[in-house]
């Protein structure tokens, strides 16, 4: 599988080779993102694969493919995560020396996961594209073999084997949604569905602030963008592939982009409706679901490609995530400094059912009478509507508030 092209009959190899060392992922229904596309949508857990991700696949189908001399060099790769952990797993089980360089910033749960899983582990630059360097520069100095997280035949076919499985799960499926960053696994996924089934569409998603492959699909090769920004680390990748950017040419059916918004509710409704915990980047397909359910044609499968999420960011995300739902109230409130007041104000609240995160006095606000003191109420509520019913009834009760 080195030639430049990938065909069906590589990603069927790809899985007998796979067979026993990467797991056939769960798909799990969702009763919210079924009816905003109404008709079923069913998400394909990849989230729950060996090392937390889909890359365990590619990695592996490379390193297996390597010459005997190839393999006794050792392998060298670059990821701030997920690759990084494919790449120590499959080097592992394949008895071959792995080094693997990670950002210095890189999740400290990520660079333990890479050393657990067998690989020396090497902090170099301050993001993806330092490490990268670094790994092909250690590669022409030590005749390692670098393995590349998604321009590769080989690596295309691994992950291709996802859009096999959702076949055989979901046989009525009429589009998958498949989460991108430099187009390796919506390459081989496009390739493998469309050549057996082609009348379903293979749509990819981006984040909008890493976003590499609309225009260059518009231009018609491989386009570099100046600058990103995203909190989806495991699609942000400034350059498509080679490889997978003529595969996402023919056969996917374009590439979408959606906000850091909605990658913030996707992350919320994965975990909690779905009971999953994704990281943004896993999560960009339900993330465009939820802005767009009509663009969709159901049955609809969504590929949750990872679930390797820092516990410090899967915090922020999901205080950001409840923030952006509605589901927290932050208000202040003037009130007569005198004793008692605070326990009227938080018996009101209490009455209304709503749960106070936090409580401060502000007592030198230009704006204050002497006698006055303002106080900052945050509050967790039931949502949107529970807010408004809130801050109504609390006015009508006499108290002076504003939210912000």
């Amino acid at each position: 599988m080195h030639s430049e092209a990938v065909s069906l009959d590589d990603v069927r190899g790809a899985r007998k080779m796979l067979s026993g060392i990467a797991r056939t992922t769960v798909m799990q229904g969702s009763r919210h993102l079924s009816a905003l596309v109404g008709g079923p949508v069913q998400l394909k857990c990849e989230n729950l694969q060996r090392t937390g991700s889909f890359k365990i696949r590619g990695a592996y189908v490379r390193i297996a493919g390597l010459r005997p001399e190839e393999r006794a060099a050792g392998v060298v790769a670059a990821s701030a995560g997920n690759h990084a952990q494919g790449v120590a797993l499959a080097s592992s089980l394949l008895g071959v020396e792995a080094t693997v360089f990670m950002p210095v910033g890189a999740p400290l749960p990520k660079i333990a996961a890479t050393r657990e899983y067998g690989a020396r582990v090497e902090l170099a630059g301050a993001h993806v594209g330092e490490s990268l360097q670094a790994a092909r520069e250690y590669a022409d100095a030590t005749g390692s073999v670098f393995i590349h997280p998604f321009d590769h035949p080989d690596v295309v076919a691994g992950q291709g084997t996802v859009g096999l499985e959702i076949l055989e799960q979901c046989p009525e499926v009429r589009t998958v949604v498949v989460p991108t960053g430099g187009g390796g696994l919506l390459a081989g996924m496009a390739l493998a569905i469309r050549s057996l089934r082609p009348d379903v569409a293979v749509v990819g998603v981006q984040a909008a602030g890493a976003a590499a492959y609309p225009p260059s699909l518009a231009a018609g090769h491989p386009l570099a963008l100046a600058a990103m920004s995203t909190m989806a680390d495991g699609i942000k990748v400034g350059r498509p592939g080679d490889v997978p950017f003529g595969l996402v040419q023919r056969y996917a059916e374009g590439v979408r982009t959606v906000s850091e918004e909605s990658l913030y509710q996707a992350v919320l409704l994965c975990l909690e409706r779905a009971k999953l915990v994704v990281e943004p980047a896993g999560a960009v397909a339900v993330a465009a679901l939820l802005e767009e359910p009509e663009a969709f044609a159901p049955p609809v499968v969504a590929v949750l490609s990872g679930g390797n999420v820092d516990p410090l960011l899967t915090q922020r995300l999901l205080q950001h995530g409840m923030a952006a739902a509605g589901r927290y109230l932050s208000m202040r409130v003037r009130v007569d400094d005198r004793p008692g007041m605070l326990a009227e104000l938080l018996g009101a609240v209490s009455d209304q059912g709503a749960n106070v995160v936090d409580v401060s006095h502000i007592r030198t606000s230009p704006g204050l009478r002497l006698g006055e003191v303002e106080v900052d109420v945050q509050l967790e509520t039931q949502g949107p509507e529970h807010c408004r019913q809130t801050v109504a009834r609390l006015r009508e009760l006499g108290w002076r508030l504003d939210e912000y």
